[in-house]
């Protein structure tokens, strides 16, 4: 009985101490794996605003080439070839902020199809309106996949079903 009244309070102290280290260490992982997904959430945040400025840019460009474009097929006031041509790079310049800011290859791959379309239909070698519908829906498509991976589209929406 002697032992274990000077070793009981020795372990005892011993076993607190082993606690304490051990809840400290779980404490700190916790922290450091919240830590990393608030770093994660705020990239995602910054990312998304990023490409957001970039496609609403190229979508701004693309609106005015295919205007442009479109209203020059119709035979309307037709724009100037300077201008048109101005236009097109303009675009061409929007979809490299794009390949630039973009987090996946689809969206590179689906904003060039569509920038190609349309310098396409600024040449004059598309006239038909409906012949950018596609590519600007896969544009779309992919721009909301890489802003929002993993999520649906809103029903009601061109996305496909995955």
């Amino acid at each position: 009985m002697g032992s274990w009244g000077t070793l009981g309070p020795a372990l005892l102290s011993l076993a607190g101490v082993a606690l304490g280290a051990g809840g400290s260490l779980i404490g700190q992982y916790l922290v450091s794996r919240a830590s990393t997904r608030q770093l994660e959430v705020q990239e995602s945040a910054a990312h998304r605003a990023e490409l957001k400025d970039a496609v609403l840019k190229f979508l701004s460009v693309a609106s005015r080439v295919e205007k442009a474009a479109l209203t020059r097929s119709d035979g309307g006031g037709a724009p100037a070839g300077d201008k048109l041509a101005q236009l097109v790079d303009e675009l061409w310049l929007a979809q490299a902020e794009i390949d630039l800011a973009a987090r996946n290859e689809p969206l590179r791959g689906a904003t060039y199809r569509y920038a190609f379309r349309l310098a396409e239909t600024a040449r004059g070698e598309v006239t038909d309106v409906a012949a950018l519908r596609g590519p600007q829906a896969q544009f779309m498509d992919a721009a909301y996949d890489d802003m929002w991976p993993g999520r649906r589209r809103a029903a009601g929406s061109p996305a496909v079903p995955r």
